[in-house]
C-alpha cells in the first residue's frame, strides 16, 4: 500500500508541475483551475499514506551470531541510517521526481506543489483582488481634422457620491509662451456608466498638436494628469497633398501573461511597445559637448528611411558617426510620426482562465484592471487607440445572430464605457462598425461578432458574418474611398482567410464562403485593399490573387497579426501555405534558350501565404504608408515579435488619381490661426 501511494504521489505531483507550467507560461486553458487543485489533493493524499520512512535501531530484529558471520562473509556492512540524502544530488532527484526518501526531501515536495499551486491561484483571482475600482485615466480615441473625442475616468474618494463633472481645459501645444487654457467641455460622471464618459472636443485646426489637462467644474486643476496630455488632429483629406505616417496595429492581451509572480497589473506587450514607440534616446557623454535630444520622441516628423532601401535596417537601431568626428550623440534613424493604434479585439479575457459571471460588475471590473495597468497607460495617455471588439470581450467563439441576447448586453455595456464610445460614430446609430480617414487613406472597420449568424446551421449560401445593414454599409464605402483614397484598410477582427484550421473553419471568414466570396470579388476591383485582422496568435501576411488578370484587377492583401500580449501555441501550426483553389495564370517562360519566351497558361493558387511567423507571445505591426509622391505609393509593414523587428516587407502600390479639394484648413499658417481663433471663426468654417 505505501509504495502504491508513493508511485501514485509521484505521479499526480508530477503532472501537477506540467500542468502548472502550461498553465501559467504556456496557455491558460479553462480546464486548468480544475485540473491544477484536483492534482494537488491526489497528490496531498498520496503523501499522507506514504509518509517518509527514517529507520531506527528499535525496528530491527537483532541478528543471530550465525547471520552475523554469513553476512560478515557475504556482504559489506550497511551504512548508518540518516535522515539526509547521501547528497545534494540525490535530494535534486527526489524532488524532481516528487519520490521523498527522507523527510526533508518530502517536507521539500510538498513545499514546491503548494507553491505552484497559490500561483495558479493568484493569477486566477487577480481580478477579484484588484478590480481597480479607484483607476483615473484619460486618453484620446477618434481623431478628426477638427476635433478629438476623449474618454475620461474620475470616481470620487466618497463612496456615497452620486455624480460630478470634469472639465476639459485644452490648448494648441507650442514651442513658444505656453497659451491660456481654453475651456472645453464639461464631462457628466457618475456611479451608474462607472465614474467614465467620453466627450467630443471640437473648433480644433487640422494638423495640429494640442495638450489638455483636466479640471473641476470651476477650473481648478485636478490632481491627474500631473501634466498635460497631447494629442494631434489629423490633416483634411480634401488636401491632396499625400500622407506619410505610420500606425500599429495588433489584438489579443491579459494581462501578467506569461505569468510572473507579484506582476499582476504589468501588461509586458504595452512595454515592449512604449520602448518601440518612445525610444530613450543614447546620449555619449563627450566633455564639453552639449548632446542634443534625438530619437522618438511624441512628435518625430523627420523623413523616414526610403522603403526600398530596407537593407540592414534594424528597426530603431543607431547609425555610425562620421569618420573622425566624436558623436555627442548616437542617433537614432528617422522615425515616422505613429498617429494611432488599431486594436483588433480581445481585449479582455471575460472567459479565460475563468468566467466571473454575466453582469456589468464583471465585464466592467476587467476593462478597469486593463486601465490601471501602468504598462498600458504609457500608450493610451501618448497615442490615440481605436478599438473593435472579438468574442472574449463577451464568452468564447460568440455568435450574435443580431440578437443582442445574454451575455451581449451586460458585455456591450462595459466596451462602450471603455472603448467603443471613443470610437468614430457608426452610420447607423448603436452600431459598433464605422469608417474613417487619414487624409488620403481610408479605414472600415467591421463589428463581426454581433450580426454573424450559426456557422454550424441553416443554409450554408445564406450565412452571413456581417448582416444585410453592415454588408451594404462596407459596400457603399467602397464606392465612395475607390477614386477618393489612395489606400483602403479593412479591419475585421478574424481572418479572412480560409488558411487557418481547427477552429477557425467555423470561427473565421472561413464560415461564410459566399458571402467572402462576393466581397472578395468586389475588393479585387478597387485598388491597393488590404485587410487587418487578428485572432489566431500568430502572425501572416497572405495575398488574394484575383481571378480575372488586365486593367481593373488587383490583388488584395492581408497581415493578421497578434498577440499583442498573450500566448501563442507551440509546436502545433495550423495555417495552410496555400489553398486547393486555384486561378488562371498567363505567364512568360523560356522553353528553348535559342527561343524566345512563350506565354503559357499556369494555375495559382487563390489564396497564399506571404510570410508565416507564429512564435512570440508579443506581436505588433507597424504599417508605414507615403503617399507624397502620387506616382508611386508606398507601403512597409514592419512586424515586431517579443521587442524585435522579425519582418519587413515593402510594397509599391498602385498610383490612383484622386479627385482634387478645395479645402483650406490645414494649410492656414498658425499666426492666421490664432487671429481667427481671438475672433471666433470656427474652423470647420474654412472646410
Amino acid at each position: 500500500m505505501g509504495n502504491a501511494a508513493l508511485y501514485v504521489g509521484a505521479l499526480c505531483s508530477t503532472l501537477l508541475r506540467i500542468s502548472t507550467y502550461v498553465f501559467l507560461q504556456v496557455i491558460p486553458i479553462r480546464w486548468g483551475k480544475y485540473l491544477i487543485p484536483g492534482l494537488y489533493l491526489a497528490y496531498s493524499a498520496s503523501a499522507i499514506l506514504s509518509p517518509p520512512r527514517s529507520p531506527s535501531k528499535s525496528s530491527q530484529a537483532p541478528p543471530s551470531e550465525n547471520d552475523s558471520a554469513d553476512a560478515k562473509r557475504d556482504t559489506p556492512p550497511a551504512p548508518a541510517p540518516t535522515d539526509q540524502p547521501n547528497s545534494s544530488q540525490d535530494l535534486l532527484w527526489e524532488l524532481l521526481f516528487s519520490l521523498p526518501t527522507t523527510r526533508l526531501a518530502y517536507l521539500a515536495t510538498l513545499a514546491t506543489n503548494t507553491l505552484l499551486v497559490l500561483l495558479a491561484a493568484d493569477f486566477v483571482s487577480a481580478p477579484l483582488r484588484d478590480p481597480a475600482t479607484d483607476v483615473v485615466f484619460a486618453r484620446v480615441g477618434a481623431v478628426y481634422p477638427d476635433a478629438a473625442k476623449l474618454t475620461v475616468r474620475y470616481p470620487l474618494a466618497d463612496p456615497n457620491a452620486t455624480a460630478h463633472d470634469v472639465r476639459v481645459l485644452w490648448r494648441r501645444a507650442t514651442a513658444a509662451a505656453a497659451e491660456p487654457w481654453a475651456d472645453g467641455p464639461l464631462v457628466r460622471l457618475g456611479p451608474e456608466h462607472d465614474w467614465t464618459n467620453t466627450t467630443k472636443l471640437g473648433k480644433l485646426w487640422p494638423a495640429t498638436e494640442y495638450e489638455y489637462a483636466l479640471a473641476d467644474a470651476d477650473r481648478t486643476p485636478l490632481p491627474y494628469p500631473a501634466a498635460p496630455l497631447r494629442f494631434r488632429t489629423f490633416p483634411d483629406a480634401r488636401i491632396p497633398t499625400g500622407s506619410h505616417f505610420r500606425f500599429v496595429v495588433s489584438s489579443c492581451l491579459k494581462p501578467n501573461f506569461p505569468y510572473v509572480p507579484f506582476q499582476n497589473r504589468r501588461i509586458k506587450g504595452f512595454d515592449l511597445l512604449a520602448e518601440y514607440l518612445f525610444p530613450e534616446p543614447d546620449v555619449v557623454d563627450t566633455p564639453g559637448v552639449v548632446a542634443p535630444l534625438v530619437g522618438g520622441g511624441d512628435n518625430v516628423t523627420e523623413a523616414p528611411i526610403p522603403l526600398e532601401k530596407n537593407d540592414g535596417i534594424e528597426g530603431n537601431g543607431t547609425v555610425p558617426a562620421a569618420e573622425g568626428v566624436v558623436p555627442a550623440a548616437l542617433e537614432t534613424p528617422p522615425v515616422v510620426p505613429t498617429e494611432f493604434m488599431l486594436f483588433l479585439g480581445d481585449f479582455i479575457y471575460a472567459d479565460i482562465p475563468t468566467y466571473h459571471g454575466d453582469s456589468k460588475h464583471a465585464y466592467r471590473r476587467l476593462y478597469r484592471r486593463n486601465y490601471n495597468s501602468p504598462s498600458f497607460r504609457k500608450i493610451y495617455e501618448r497615442l490615440p487607440i481605436i478599438h473593435t471588439y472579438d468574442d472574449h470581450e463577451i464568452i468564447n467563439n460568440y455568435v450574435g445572430q443580431s440578437n443582442d441576447t445574454p451575455p451581449f448586453t451586460n458585455a456591450d455595456d462595459a466596451f462602450r464605457i471603455y472603448n467603443a464610445d471613443g470610437n468614430y460614430d457608426s452610420p447607423v446609430g448603436g452600431e459598433h462598425y464605422f469608417d474613417f480617414r487619414y487624409g488620403d487613406v481610408a479605414f472600415f472597420v467591421m463589428d463581426t461578432r454581433r450580426h454573424r449568424s450559426d456557422p454550424l446551421a441553416g443554409d450554408a449560401a445564406a450565412r452571413t458574418m456581417l448582416g444585410e445593414t453592415q454588408l451594404g454599409a462596407l459596400y457603399e464605402w467602397l464606392g465612395k474611398v475607390n477614386q477618393t483614397a489612395t489606400f483602403k484598410f479593412i479591419v475585421t477582427s478574424v481572418p479572412f482567410t480560409s488558411l487557418w484550421t481547427h477552429d477557425a473553419q467555423v470561427d473565421s471568414w472561413a464560415a461564410y464562403a459566399s458571402e467572402k466570396a462576393a466581397l472578395l470579388g468586389a475588393l479585387h476591383t478597387v485598388p491597393n485593399v488590404f485587410l487587418l485582422s487578428g485572432d489566431r496568435h500568430e502572425f501572416a501576411a497572405l495575398e488574394f490573387t484575383p481571378a480575372r488578370e488586365g486593367p481593373g484587377a488587383h490583388a488584395v492583401r492581408e497581415f493578421s497579426t497578434s498577440p499583442l500580449s498573450m500566448f501563442y501555441v507551440p509546436l502545433v501550426r495550423t495555417l495552410r501555405a496555400a489553398s486547393e483553389a486555384v486561378v488562371p495564370r498567363s505567364v512568360l517562360r523560356i522553353v528553348d534558350e535559342e527561343a524566345p519566351p512563350v506565354r503559357v497558361v499556369e494555375e495559382v493558387p487563390a489564396e497564399r501565404v506571404v510570410k508565416y511567423l507564429p512564435v512570440g507571445n508579443y506581436k505588433w505591426s507597424a504599417i508605414e504608408i507615403d503617399t507624397r509622391n502620387p506616382e508611386r505609393p508606398l507601403l512597409n509593414l514592419e512586424v515586431v515579435i517579443d521587442g524585435k523587428v522579425a519582418y519587413n516587407l515593402p510594397i509599391e502600390a498602385t498610383p490612383v488619381k484622386l479627385k482634387p479639394s478645395t479645402a483650406l484648413g490645414s494649410i492656414v499658417p498658425d499666426g492666421l490661426k490664432d487671429i481667427l481663433d481671438r475672433v471666433g471663426l470656427a474652423p470647420n468654417r474654412w472646410f
